[in-house]
């Protein structure tokens, strides 16, 4: 029988055991003898029957004798090596008892098997190498071919094999390009900032051919058709259009000296930037236009500049915040109390090394207030990304209204705005945010003037604010170990899809209570002092919002309270039934809670209204608050009960109907108010008091199941007469003694 090690020096056959003699296997002569005469020729392997083979101790010149195991012998030594192929002597002579073999036959049996079971291993591996290596013959050969056929980027003549590689000639040819489109655009746009571009300049250079992107609704892709989302294309929209091939060199050199123009207004400190009583650092104007004399130019007439710089530390890492301001859908969606609309029209360069460094794109958005007593703000305006030598990233917007083909009358232009970002440890960073805008405010409410005015509306604090708080909530989204969630939300799947709910539910109600051009609000005639502005539309198709015609309806008015007093008052449960007509008097019970930040109100809450009458069913109603230092938002929509215990259990509540009503709560901007560049004082009369609180009220009612029914005026007056009712309660639940009205 052949093993390993028969072919090695003569001692190595004491392997066996010293007690076992040649004569009890029936072997007759010297081990010497039988090692002498035996030859390579005679050596074979067991066959896959099993039977055992010759054993190495027989003499040559007898007849051989073969031992030939059982079957059962075979299947039991198969088994024992699948589960052992290293048995030791206790074990050899277990089995051989068991057997009814010697121990010598086991242990050649073993042997004889881990070498068979290796000869096996080292086919299939030459097969596979074999294999891998036919594959690299035919790529060599590949390379080859085409290296034969390359040619000369300067003379367009053959190149000889070894003298560049493919890709080496491939950057070539694009680095001829990109330093001819160089001295192009530095020509051009020479003319229009008055100087010339540097080499600095090459990583900026516009890929070509631009791609367009279809123009798309500042919302997640699968979560469009929200009330006061765009229906139709307002002003803004029809006015821009893709940039043309001769506009593109002036917008890179307009968003490099932005990038420039921020990154030093952002470590920039007095004399340029001074400190308010709110604790907003303002613009010095005057020091400005030395510090940046060229920019974009002189400020228009009839325009007020508005500037302003905050900074925080939030936790979000510096990439996943980069993607959000660069990904339309994502920033909209995380400045939705701000962003009512953005629209990408153009990118024109995606970045390099597979990140957002050097990205530019040419967008339009319209900037909101929670109010529609305030216009909105729009832009058309370039944003350019990019990552600096000490490893901070920033990314700024600037505007292109003078390339606009047909220019409206200019009533706000952004300056070079947005944020340095720096990485810091665990996952944080810091963010430095500007806000530098110029605009034409007469229309705005004069309610609403002192709030505008003191930055808190536009301003860098607003903006930083709604990023912290957006940060915290995702943080907690994505946790597992928050406490605080009440027993009817039984897995982790089902307290994300709740938060996915509540968060449709608040772009929903922040997209339709401002003042978007997209909106067409119509004031109702009312006898008090507060004026309910309505709108309709038509709800088809969208499994979103149920079915029918929609009235939406809205005021905003002034009460001498404190906003966190308001803010705690409406969001609680227990003083639920003070002001919300529509649950009856009904004691509420808050049936699920998710904290999603380190305030106590900034929650989601599912709340049960127990009516006292036991003829009408139990309401089940979803419930967003949330607060920062620029203002809060208590947001609320009925829901049904078999879909809430979908989305409970897990589901998708992307198909659960919503018609999202709340409040938007804001300071009144009266304590430091001011814009900081005129250092305006506001009276306590223009603001209606200090400390008070602008309160905006929102309801989304279904007045009609039938898409294709009529409005009728008994439905708007009963909507009218529910916010009028409801804004009485509150003002008399939670006002001073003495306040009034705006």
């Amino acid at each position: 029988m052949y093993h390993p090690n028969m072919f090695e020096s003569h001692h190595m056959f004491d392997m066996t055991p010293k007690s076992t003699s040649d004569n009890d296997l029936g072997i007759t002569g010297s081990r010497e003898d039988d090692f002498e005469t035996k030859s390579g020729a005679e050596v074979t392997t067991e066959n896959p029957s099993g039977e055992e083979l010759q054993d190495p101790n027989q003499r040559p010149n007898k007849k051989k004798r073969y031992h030939r195991h059982t079957q059962r012998q075979i299947q039991e030594l198969e088994s024992f090596f699948k589960e052992c192929p290293h048995p030791d002597d206790k074990q050899r002579k277990e089995l051989s008892r068991d057997l009814n073999l010697e121990p010598l036959q086991v242990k050649f049996w073993f042997q004889n098997k881990r070498t068979q079971m290796k000869a096996q291993s080292e086919r299939h591996e030459n097969q596979i190498l074999k294999s891998d290596n036919d594959k690299l013959r035919a790529e060599n050969n590949r390379y080859k071919e085409a290296l034969s056929n390359a040619t000369c980027p300067n003379c367009g003549g053959p190149a000889a094999i070894g003298e560049m590689s493919f890709d080496e000639q491939h950057l070539r040819i694009e680095n001829a390009r990109l330093r001819e489109e160089i001295d192009r655009i530095s020509a051009i746009a020479a003319k229009y900032v008055g100087k010339p571009l540097g080499s600095s300049f090459a990583p900026l250079a516009i890929h070509a051919p631009s791609r367009s992107l279809d123009l798309e609704v500042g919302n997640f892709g699968n979560q469009t058709g929200f009330v006061g989302e765009m229906y139709g294309t307002g002003d803004i929209l029809r006015s821009v259009s893709i940039s043309s091939e001769t506009d593109k060199p002036i917008i890179v050199e307009l968003a490099v000296a932005a990038m420039e123009e921020l990154v030093r207004m952002a470590q920039a400190g007095d004399p340029l930037w001074v400190s308010t009583d709110n604790s907003i650092e303002i613009l010095n104007e005057e020091e400005y236009f030395r510090t940046f004399p060229r920019g974009i130019g002189p400020k228009p007439l009839g325009l007020r500049s508005e500037a302003s710089r905050q900074s925080a530390v939030v936790i979000m890492n510096h990439i996943n915040l980069v993607e959000i301001l660069m990904d339309v859908n994502q920033w909209s969606c995380v400045f939705s109390g701000i962003v009512s609309r953005a629209l990408t029209l153009e990118v024109l360069s995606t970045g390099v090394a597979g990140n957002y460094n050097g990205a530019l794109q040419v967008m339009t958005a319209e900037f909101q207030v929670p109010s529609p007593l305030v216009p909105t703000r729009e832009n058309y305006f370039v944003r350019y990304c990019k990552q600096h030598s000490d490893g901070s990233w920033a990314v700024v917007d600037v505007s292109l209204d003078s390339l606009r083909p047909s220019t409206p009358i200019l009533r706000t232009r952004r300056r070079p705005s947005g944020c340095l970002i720096q990485e810091l440890p665990n996952g944080y960073s810091k963010v430095t945010w500007i806000e530098h805008m110029e605009v034409d405010d007469r229309s705005v409410h004069n309610m609403y003037k002192p709030l505008v005015h003191s930055g808190l509306a536009f301003g860098a604090k607003r903006w930083v604010a709604t990023l912290e708080r957006q940060c915290e909530r995702l943080a907690s989204s994505m946790a597992s170990n928050i406490p605080g969630d009440l027993s009817v939300i039984t897995s982790p799947e089902g307290r994300k899809s709740m938060l996915k709910l509540a968060e449709r539910m608040v772009m929903s109600f922040c997209s339709g209570v401002g003042a978007s051009t997209a909106h067409a609000w119509t004031t109702m005639s009312t006898t008090g002092s507060d004026d309910v502005r309505v709108m309709t539309r038509k709800s088809m198709d969208d499994p979103g919002r149920p079915p029918g015609i929609v009235l939406s309806a809205a005021t905003s008015f002034w009460i001498p309270v404190a906003p966190k007093r308001v803010f705690d008052f409406l969001r609680d449960e227990n003083s639920r039934k003070e002001w919300d007509i529509l649950s009856n008097g009904g004691m509420v019970q808050e049936m699920a809670h998710i904290a999603n930040g380190h305030e106590p109100g900034n929650c989601v809450s599912l709340l049960r209204v127990n009516s006292g009458n036991s003829s009408q069913s139990n309401m089940l109603i979803l419930q967003e608050s949330c607060t920062d230092a620029s203002g809060s938002y208590v947001i609320y929509a009925p829901v049904d009960i078999v879909a809430m215990n979908v989305v409970l259990s897990g589901g998708d509540p992307d198909y659960v109907a919503l018609l999202p009503s709340g409040f938007a709560i804001l300071p009144d901007g009266s304590v430091g108010g001011g814009d900081g560049n005129h250092q305006e004082v506001v009276s306590s009369t223009s603001s209606g008091g200090c400390g008070g609180s602008l309160l905006t009220v929102a309801f989304q009612i279904l007045v009609d199941s039938v898409p294709t029914a009529k409005l009728s005026l008994g439905s708007v007056a009963t909507v009218n007469s529910l916010i009028k009712c409801t804004v009485e309660r509150i003002k008399a639940a939670v006002s001073c003694d003495g306040g009034g009205g705006a």
